[in-house]
């Protein structure tokens, strides 16, 4: 993820993907992150951390700059020498040992003798020069470099390991790196044979509106403990913190716990996200430990114990919300400066131990994916939440204007296949609960007779498939853990019957 508390994104990386709005969600991401490394087993036999040197860019050979691409390999299963190959694509985050020892494609490489890889991301954890983070530099972080440099890896472990035409490879991943697991078999079908893509948003999407949509409808799913009236509670929460914050901002800062007052309409701005992320968080990661399930949050919400008719419920329930919030984390209060936000993003040194992700992903969406999660038209939020104040960012930290970001949204698409991706023998895995789903593949098929198979699960949030399972798990949790083994199986025999052939 393994501990019943990290079964969350498990093996996605700290901001999953997922282009996060707001810096509380990519915070509740990080400590199920965190809670990952400290409570799981790690046996690190058969375990090996190595480098590669990447082209920095691989579309210009007349370009000799390099940068140090991270990976481990888990040897400790693999039945040599023509055992199948999984390989596990890292995000936008850093890589771990984890990632080639936990989680349901680590059983599953145990169970069929697969020699075990993980790789990062350019840019993301230690796969960064020094001066990466600057933005002349950023020009060379795109998903296209990403499955270059997968291919690249490919032909090196191949050399490495004197894997025979007998390996059969299949790629995994999450999210932002289950679009790339995808793309991967997409682009370079001769690598890989077969790809699992979970919660992977294929489609880009400047105005990402549907994202709260969805999440709207999750908090009224009485199958996974919503209901209306946990919806309209939420919706009149929001609309009672927008009616305090016109006559007392200073108020509604103290009642959350906030850092500061708003200064102006940028942290107000920051403030309805932050609370909005602590309801999103929720709802993308139901029941997977990292804050509350949405039957918990709807509890709170609708606490019938409580007195009704005062028209502030809400309003101080939403409060105890963000009071939970603070008592699962190690912050003592809100941070909601705009102004700091912009700092914090500016800062192009490398400290963290390589953990920094928001500048990199934050240049990601504004030049190739948006994914931003706005709020302006059916949203339970504060519709403040705008695609104008999302994307002011593009051009404050990077230059890029916004009128721009449509037609480079638009050119992934293409590249890619948008809707109707370019891939043949990919399993999309989604989640009834996970907004993502709106982005990825959930229904089989495709043009051309490229056919692509799908794993969905009606009550299960954001990458829940991709952790190891436990008693307590849903049945269609279970029930789709083993139809992806069933996939994988069959895979590694058509794999195995072409050769004979």
């Amino acid at each position: 993820m393994l501990s019943s508390l990290t079964r969350c994104v498990l093996l996605l990386l700290l901001f999953i993907n997922s282009a996060e709005a707001g810096r509380l969600l990519g915070k509740m991401k990080q400590r199920a992150r965190d809670l990952l490394l400290q409570n799981a087993e790690r046996p690190l036999e058969g375990v090996k951390e190595g480098r590669i040197h990447q082209q920095l860019d691989h579309f210009n050979h007349l370009d000799p700059r390099t940068f140090p691409q991270r990976f481990f390999v888990n040897e400790a299963s693999w039945r040599r020498p023509d055992g199948p190959v999984f390989l596990f694509i890292g995000g936008e985050g850093p890589i771990s040992e984890l990632d080639v020892l936990a989680g349901h494609h680590a059983d599953m490489a145990r169970q069929l003798g697969a020699l075990l890889l993980a790789v990062e991301h350019r840019f993301y954890g230690d796969s960064i020069n020094p001066d990466g983070l600057e933005t002349e530099n950023l020009s060379d972080l795109s998903s296209q470099q990403a499955l270059a440099d997968l291919a690249v890896f490919h032909q090196h472990i191949s050399s490495s390991f004197n894997l025979s035409r007998s390996s059969t490879w299949i790629s995994f991943g999450g999210s932002y790196s289950g679009s790339l697991s995808a793309w991967f078999r997409g682009k370079f079908p001769q690598l890989v044979f077969g790809a699992v893509a979970s919660s992977a948003p294929v489609r880009a999407q400047l105005d990402f509106s549907a994202y709260s949509k969805e999440v709207g409808l999750s908090l009224r799913n009485e199958a996974v403990g919503g209901s209306l009236k946990c919806l309209a509670a939420v919706r009149d929460a929001f609309s009672a913190v927008e009616a305090v914050m016109g006559v007392n901002a200073g108020r509604v800062a103290e009642d959350f716990g906030c850092c500061q007052s708003p200064k102006g309409p940028d942290d107000q701005i920051e403030l309805m996200q932050n609370l909005a992320d602590i309801i999103m968080g929720s709802v993308q990661y139901n029941e997977e430990g990292v804050l509350m399930s949405i039957a918990e949050l709807c509890g709170v919400m609708t606490n019938q114990s409580e007195a009704h008719g005062d028209e502030m419920e809400a309003y101080r329930r939403l409060v105890q919300l963000a009071q939970i919030y603070h008592s699962s984390s190690e912050e003592t209060c809100l941070d909601i400066s705009h102004e700091k936000t912009v700092k914090d993003l500016m800062d192009t040194t490398l400290h963290h131990s390589g953990r920094r992700a928001a500048r990199q992903w934050t240049y990601q969406t504004c030049t190739e994916f948006g994914f931003y999660q706005t709020c302006e038209a059916s949203c339970p939020f504060s519709r403040t939440v705008t695609l104008r104040s999302q994307t002011q960012l593009c051009s404050t930290l990077f230059g890029i204007s916004q009128h721009s970001l449509a037609g480079r949204v638009a050119f992934t698409n293409a590249y890619y296949g948008g809707a109707e991706p370019h891939t043949h023998r990919v399993l999309y895995v989604n989640g009834g609960v996970d907004p993502w789903k709106e982005l990825s593949v959930v229904r089989a098929g495709g043009r051309g007779g490229e056919a692509q198979s799908v794993v969905f699960i009606e009550d299960a949030a954001h990458c829940a498939d991709m952790a190891r399972g436990r008693v307590t798990d849903r049945r269609s949790l279970k029930k789709a853990r083993q139809e992806i083994e069933e996939h994988v199986v069959g895979w590694l025999k058509m794999a195995a019957l072409e050769r004979s052939v």
